[in-house]
């Protein structure tokens, strides 16, 4: 079949905004670093960050932009990501409830997050991310690897 329309197998498939490809990149970058800190509070705040990316990223991709009205109020991106993906909400839900650890991990409490919740947090950011890709049709190898050799 000589169809102009033939999908021709060494282009990938991916139509996802550069930008949001850029989140992408950036939160695999980010879990990379979680893997490599020393310390809970460094981990989970790196793994944090990162899942935010992955959340902006759909966000990116799928909103539609906002009317020329005023809004009332800034909106996380936690508050965005089940309008644009309501397949998302519960992980929205999930890292929202996290930010305030995040926020206290950041500011350096001592004993803010302890190293299983750092680690299990790394491995569900690695999960959502992954999730992303897989939404926004973004495969996998296309960008950075999740994790680093060496």
């Amino acid at each position: 079949m000589n169809s102009v329309a033939q999908v021709r197998p060494d282009k990938p498939r991916c139509r996802v905004a550069p930008s949001a490809l850029a989140m992408l990149a950036s939160a695999r970058q980010g879990l990379a670093g979680a893997e490599d800190e020393g310390s809970a509070s460094g981990r989970y705040v790196a793994a944090h960050l990162a899942a935010l990316r992955a959340a902006a990223a759909v966000v990116a991709a799928r909103a539609e932009p906002a009317p020329s009205a005023r809004r009332k109020r800034p909106q996380s991106v936690w508050e965005l990501l089940p309008r644009v993906e309501p397949a998302l909400s519960e992980w929205a839900a999930f890292f929202a409830a996290g930010a305030g650890k995040r926020a206290a991990a950041e500011a350096g409490l001592p004993r803010a997050v302890s190293l299983r919740e750092a680690d299990d947090l790394l491995r569900d950011a690695e999960t959502f991310l992954s999730l992303v890709e897989s939404t926004l049709g973004v495969p996998g190898q296309a960008l950075l690897p999740l994790r680093t050799a060496g």
